[in-house]
């Protein structure tokens, strides 16, 4: 009897879930998924797929066990046949609601299935949703820590707590980047300093408090989710700044209209990033639900570059 009763449960969340997500598509979720599958043939990577690159995905506010959650884990799939990243970065909002073990299951194991059975190591960051005892989920890759460093290739990424930017994470965070030699250096956290987002907006408090660091010593590009839609702003005193909130929840027509900061938007649906680090390039491109290419383009090392310049001087 408990155990039908929690089934009900979890069909009625799951029921909940759906109703209340915006997602701009029409037609039923068996319907979009068949879309989908029909363009597994059609799958176009606009990445160079160069040897020796640093190949990943990018992907946030993920944690609602739905259909539309699994539907663009499938088209994740598809494009990993194509374009075979390394690992993936967790933007935070990993769990809404509940945080059991059938949550992890429901809303992350079940999820990205295919992706874990390749031995696909996802690297998390805390959201404002999230318990910070998700440091301790295998799955995860943080090591009981809610801020930390890994090294891919010639790239370094720093995983950082947008929820508590204390003195203790912001002196750790000067220690690693001062003594870094990395020719990129990447961080992602959850709570974008940058944001044409109607229903939030830009961290001002947080951005006043890390972008000092960052240009200090050398950060190229910040990725970051909490906004449910993509967008790509305008460097910002030359740093290279996304968001990628749409991978379970969608905030349709939230990017303010003609807003300065914005090169390029997207809050139509659910959505990921694949990236490839190839030399002082940075290639990227964002998926849709649909495998549809929303935007793509190439980011050169900014700090090579102003170094070079400033030598030829």
């Amino acid at each position: 009897m408990k155990r039908t009763l929690a089934s009900l449960a979890a069909a009625l969340l799951v029921f909940g879930g759906l109703a209340s997500e915006t997602l701009g598509q029409a037609g039923s979720p068996t319907a979009v998924r068949a879309s989908a599958a029909a363009n597994a043939s059609a799958v176009k990577v606009t990445l160079p797929l160069k040897t020796g690159s640093v190949r990943f995905m990018v992907v946030g506010d993920t944690g609602t066990g739905t259909n539309q959650q699994q539907q663009l884990a499938d088209v994740m799939v598809q494009y990993k046949q194509a374009f075979p990243y390394e690992f993936v970065l967790l933007l935070g909002d990993n769990m809404y609601g509940g945080e059991t073990a059938a949550d992890y299951k429901n809303k992350f194991e079940n999820i990205y299935r295919k992706l874990l059975d390749e031995k696909i190591p996802f690297y998390a960051t805390l959201g404002n949703h999230d318990d910070s005892n998700q440091r301790f989920y295998e799955h995860f890759n943080m090591k009981g820590e809610e801020y930390y460093r890994l090294q891919k290739g010639h790239v370094s990424f720093y995983s950082l707590n947008s929820n508590y930017m204390d003195k203790k994470q912001l002196k750790w965070l000067e220690e690693q980047l001062s003594a870094d030699t990395s020719e990129w250096k990447i961080a992602f956290f959850h709570h974008p300093p940058y944001s044409s987002g109607g229903k939030h907006g830009s961290s001002t408090g947080l951005r006043e408090i890390v972008e000092p660091i960052f240009l200090k010593y050398g950060v190229n590009a910040v990725f970051a989710g909490h906004e449910h839609f993509y967008e790509r702003l305008k460097p910002q005193k030359g740093i290279y700044y996304f968001i990628s909130g749409a991978g379970g929840k969608l905030r349709e027509g939230d990017v303010k209209k003609n807003s300065p900061l914005t090169e390029k938007a997207y809050d139509g649906d659910l959505s990921f990033m694949l990236l490839e680090v190839a030399g002082d390039q940075m290639h990227f491109q964002v998926i849709s639900r649909t495998g549809e290419t929303v935007d793509s383009g190439l980011l050169t090392n900014q700090r090579k570059k102003a170094a070079a310049a400033s030598s030829s001087k």
